[in-house]
């Protein structure tokens, strides 16, 4: 080759290898049915259910609420378990009702992908251990006020542990679940394993009290109106005159601050941040609906001329969620209730129930 061409042939060789960089790299191959679901189960895991169960399910990021990636809560709890939990709620808790049936936002569908999106937390076989109990709820009961009551309350309610005594979770929980529940214990929480301080016996005899709390569970009468609610009127008090002593967000306001400021006239506007099956349920005498996940089609209602109290119940996960959102489209009184709802109603402070505030 002469030292003339040399050149030629070498541009041509860069040519052609940056012909060959620029190739479209070949297309993935498109997402099975199953992947999308899991991906939209996550999606909306993310937008309303981390906010208390944490991120990937580690839990107790707000109010207690429990670990779900356990590997042992997931293998023993079924399908039907989580579908029952997530749709209703559990009843004399912060765990909202999310389905439709109950007045949440999630359809079927809806939750049953996220249900396929909590199994992938968890790579454990799934085990089924159906046999039934061989306990005694009498000598149960004395296991349970030494060990267990402390943490779950009596009866299984009112304590800062899962409601164990709730009646769903108990029509859904076979006695396996319960079973392995109490012998391995939640590893990674405070719930300890009890394989080695109580005999197989006295495992069965916790469960058959367990069990002997459960009875039949009653379905509402009539279904509750899906949401969203239509936004009530606001602000309260609209010619009052502007509360003293609102500290805006990220700072919360004492629940004895907002009630004097309300019982004076002042002018402010209540916004229950949770599911709208809660806010039917009990809320805030006054209050409107606006939930922490979606707010956006009550931006354009909202006043900017008064306070918005933000409330939940978890006591300020949810409320902190909303009050945020808020100030990022440019209100700028906002705070929110310190303690939320439960305080509230200890300072006896009015409440309503149903649709309307």
């Amino acid at each position: 080759m002469s030292h003339r061409a040399f050149p030629i042939v070498l541009a041509t060789c860069c040519i052609l290898l940056a012909m060959g960089c620029k190739r479209t790299p070949p297309a993935s191959p498109p997402k099975s049915q199953a992947e999308l679901n899991v991906e939209q189960g996550r999606e909306t895991y993310q937008r309303m259910c981390s906010v208390c169960h944490g991120a990937t399910g580690e839990g107790y990021k707000a109010d207690q609420a429990p670990r779900l990636r356990g590997a042992n809560f997931l293998s023993t709890a079924s399908d039907e378990f989580l579908r029952v939990a997530i749709a209703n709620g559990r009843e004399g808790t912060t765990m909202s009702a999310w389905g439709k049936e109950r007045g949440g936002p999630l359809a079927a569908t809806e939750v049953a992908r996220v249900i396929q999106y909590l199994r992938t937390l968890s790579t454990a076989p799934r085990r089924n251990d159906s046999r039934k109990h061989s306990g005694d709820p009498t000598r149960g009961d004395a296991i349970y006020a030494r060990e267990c009551a402390s943490c779950h309350g009596p009866r299984g309610k009112g304590g800062q542990a899962p409601q164990i005594g709730n009646n769903e979770l108990l029509a859904t929980a076979n006695d396996g679940f319960l079973r392995i529940a109490i012998t391995e214990g939640r590893p990674q929480t405070s719930m300890p394993a009890f394989e080695h301080k109580l005999s197989a016996q006295e495992i069965e005899d916790v469960v058959g009290l367990l069990r002997s709390w459960q009875t039949p569970v009653v379905a509402p009468s009539t279904p509750s109106k899906p949401p969203p609610l239509p936004l009530g009127p606001v602000p309260l008090n609209p010619h009052g005159h502007a509360p003293v002593g609102f500290k805006k967000f990220p700072e919360t306001t004492k629940v004895d601050v907002v009630k004097r400021e309300l019982e004076r006239g002042a002018r402010m506007a209540f916004l229950d941040a949770r599911a709208p099956s809660d806010y039917t349920r009990e809320h805030i005498a006054g209050a409107v609906s606006v939930p922490f996940y979606d707010p956006a089609p009550y931006l354009n209602k909202l006043p900017k001329n008064a306070w918005l109290v933000c409330y939940c119940a978890c006591p300020h996960a949810e409320s902190g969620r909303l009050a945020q959102q808020l100030l990022d489209h440019g209100f700028t009184q906002v705070t929110v209730l310190d303690e939320g709802l439960g305080v509230w109603k200890s300072k006896k402070g009015p409440t309503n129930a149903g649709e309307k505030p």
